[in-house]
């Protein structure tokens, strides 16, 4: 037995260190174990020296023992290898992909009960402002002291101090109680012919135990997921485990229920809502293997399934699978990476998949399998255009008398509505109406968003939020502040004007924050109490409502301003899927698109139905200006509390910028958004040749540089925000 094992610690500061193994602990590649490092313990992963060298050697004399190691399968070689590829090609830290795979630090420790904490229903007498909201907030439900503080935005001491006033009451919480097994025949769905054959496939590759990329690329409503299903059925008649991930947390709760009715049980689900329990008996359950299937937000890629044989990402095309800070990696990529180290397909599946996808298919790289037309008769929605220049509201109004009209129409029929804005709050702008003054956070650059619903002005950037002043805080002027610009509520104050006595809903991440609220809506809808739903991107995909026959898009144009590369892809896979939510039933659908651009070629691809020309389109843009997936690009990205430390530090990368052929490097320049989180944000541009290893010479560029202490230095390898 090998005396010594290296260890990567779980924490990213440090490379990998040599610990002594005593010969009544062996360990193995994968073992995970507890180790010293200075007065401190850190749990940590046994690596492969020659995968992962060390900066210094140590002599076997000078070694400090292991402290121990879980009762805890090890890390399969697929997933370390997963780890040192997401570790190499996004230029984080080892150790920080790693803390993903181990994320429940409580999930290390054997099987045992923990105390938790719920409302009783008892309001005590004494009830300070904190304690009502604490108990508004929580509601019913349940977790450790800070998890409920933390929901409720109060101290620690608020919730014991309800504890001892009886209004919370502890509850002994068995943490290891074994997940329902879904029943693959449970409820076998009735599928058309072109689901069946596609169905088919899927199943197919499953049983092939290979690498297998397969793009399920089929309209909105024709039911993609009852076809990838099957494929998951597959698996677990097989007994190996399934992984499905979603863009959206709101969007858990529906699948589950849907799952539920095909599968006889809910999957074991994997999000950040999660409590510290229900985490730790879930990473327990899929190291274990006893998860058969996981559905889950993009983290749960990484966690350790122990026999994994299918990998299924949802609404592919989903600019959210990118992770935006700390590892700043695309879950879809990482899936495909994750699939053939595991030896798995791996399923995308989406209505208007990314230029990226289909031309990993045009390469022959990924298969495709289509569903061209709906499911069950229903026939896709007519999509018509309101040029705005002609068909304009009234003053101080947002929705075209066309679109009324319409909403109207629908109302009168009994059916459901949909407005469309993807912009949350009141305003998106408050000013001074006497002297101009302007509402910024103080700090980022970003105008502080109005919430009238929760009486505040909010930064959407960095959460910061204050209470709208009654004067001006430039020129003193009171009652002075007006709101510029539309968003969702302020559409909808306007639906109640024209529509008194329709039943409506507001769509956001500030209303649909937890699956439960997800949950909440969809029975809503699916009961008939709502008439006419406002809503931001988040209502765009994974609903089916088949009452809803009208969808209007409030801003077309909105999401075609600005510098990035994927905004009118970005446009058109936003309205086509929201327009995918009209006539999912027997009901026919129609969509209205406002804009003041209806000549603009994402608004006649919609129109139109002719997805294909305006892809070809923008795929052949991208390949004449070498950008993605023809070209590549990185972004870096320095911030400080100083911003004279930040422009220094970005103009010595600058200076320090290598000449390599089939590269340029842009800037530095201020970042668009050149203030986030109290932190001044410079940026610089590398723009390479597919075929240059891109990576290796950002490594060698910023390696050897010397940073002070308070910058921080970024790498975004294949970035989706140029912000």
């Amino acid at each position: 037995m090998n005396p010594r094992a290296r260890v990567l610690l779980l924490n990213p500061a440090l490379g990998p260190l040599d610990y002594r193994v005593d010969r009544e602990q062996p360990v193995e590649p994968g073992s995970i174990v507890l180790a010293p490092l200075g007065p401190r313990q850190y749990a940590g992963v046994v690596w492969e020296p020659e995968r992962m060298p060390s900066d210094a050697e140590v002599g076997d004399n000078r070694l400090r023992p292991l402290l121990g190691v879980y009762d805890l399968p090890p890390l399969k070689d697929s997933l370390r290898r997963l780890i040192e590829w997401t570790a190499d090609y996004y230029l984080a830290p080892p150790a920080a992909v790693l803390r993903m795979a181990l994320a429940s630090a409580s999930a290390l420790d054997g099987a045992r009960t923990i105390v938790e904490y719920r409302p009783t229903g008892h309001v005590p007498p004494r009830l300070t402002a904190q304690r009502e909201q604490a108990l508004e907030r929580i509601e019913n439900r349940q977790g450790l002291v800070r998890e409920l503080a933390t929901i409720a935005d109060v101290s620690d001491g608020v919730i014991r101090g309800l504890v001892k006033a009886g209004a919370i009451e502890p509850v002994e919480v068995r943490v290891d109680d074994p997940y329902p097994i879904p029943d693959p025949h449970h409820a076998q769905p009735d599928l058309s012919p072109e689901q069946a054959a596609a169905a088919a496939r899927l199943t197919l590759a499953v049983d092939d135990k290979a690498f297998a990329p397969i793009l399920l690329d089929g309209v909105t409503g024709s039911g993609k997921t009852e076809v990838y299903f099957e494929a998951v059925a597959q698996a677990i008649r097989a007994g190996r485990q399934t992984l499905v991930l979603l863009p959206e947390i709101a969007l858990t709760e529906p699948f589950l229920k849907r799952f539920a009715e095909r599968f006889g049980c809910a999957p074991v689900a994997w999000h950040s809502d999660l409590r510290q329990s229900q985490r730790r008996r879930a990473w327990r359950a899929i190291a274990s293997g006893e998860a058969l299937v996981t559905v889950g937000a993009r983290s749960a890629l990484f966690l350790p399934y122990r026999d994994l044989g299918l990998i299924v990402v949802d609404e592919a095309h989903e600019a959210s699978f990118k992770q935006e800070d700390g590892v700043m990696y695309h879950a879809r990529d990482v899936a495909v990476m994750r699939g053939q180290f595991e030896q798995i397909p791996v399923i995308l599946a989406s209505a208007t998949p990314a230029i990226e996808t289909r031309q990993m298919v045009a390469q022959g790289r990924y298969e495709e399998v289509k569903l061209p037309a709906r499911f069950g008769g229903a026939t896709m929605p007519d999509i018509a255009a309101i040029d705005m220049t002609h068909d304009r509201p009234d003053r101080g109004r947002w929705l075209a008398p066309g679109l009324v009209d319409a909403v109207r129409e629908t109302l009168e029929k009994g059916e459901q509505s949909l407005l469309f804005l993807n912009r949350r709050g009141y305003a998106p702008l408050t000013l001074c109406r006497h002297c101009g003054h302007r509402f910024q956070c103080p700090n980022c650059t970003a105008w502080m968003v109005e919430h009238r619903l929760t009486a505040r002005l909010a930064c959407h950037h960095c959460g910061h939020v204050m209470p709208p002043p009654r004067a001006c805080p430039e020129c003193k002027e009171e009652d002075a502040l007006v709101a510029c610009g539309p968003g969702v509520e302020r559409i909808a104050d306007e639906v109640a004007l024209l529509f008194p006595d329709a039943r409506t809903a507001i769509v956001t991440s500030d209303t649909l924050w937890s699956p439960a609220k997800a949950a909440e809506f969809v029975n809503r809808m699916e009961a008939g109490e709502i008439d006419i739903v406002i809503g931001t991107q988040l209502v765009t995909k994974g609903y089916h409502f088949p009452n809803l026959t009208l969808v209007g898009v409030v801003d077309a144009d909105l999401g075609l301003s600005g510098g990035d590369l994927r905004a009118a892809e970005r446009s058109f896979q936003q309205i086509a899927q929201v327009a995918g939510r009209a006539g999912r039933g027997a009901k026919p659908g129609r969509v209205l698109v406002q804009t003041h651009e209806p000549l603009a070629p994402v608004i006649q691809a919609l129109v139109s139905g002719d997805a294909d020309s305006f892809y070809a389109a923008e795929t052949e843009a991208r390949r004449h200006a070498g950008a993605p997936p023809f070209g590549r690009f990185a972004g870096i990205i320095i911030s400080s509390e100083n911003q004279e430390e930040a422009a220094a530090t970005a103009k010595a990368i600058g200076r320090a910028a290598p000449r390599v052929e089939g590269m340029q490097v842009f800037g530095p320049a201020p970042a668009p958004l050149s203030m986030l989180r109290g932190r001044h944000r410079q940026r610089l541009l590398v723009h390479a040749r597919r075929a240059l290893d891109v990576q290796d010479v950002i490594r060698e560029w910023l390696g050897p540089m010397q940073f002070p202490r308070g910058v921080r230095v970024a790498v975004d390898v294949d970035p989706y925000s140029f912000l």
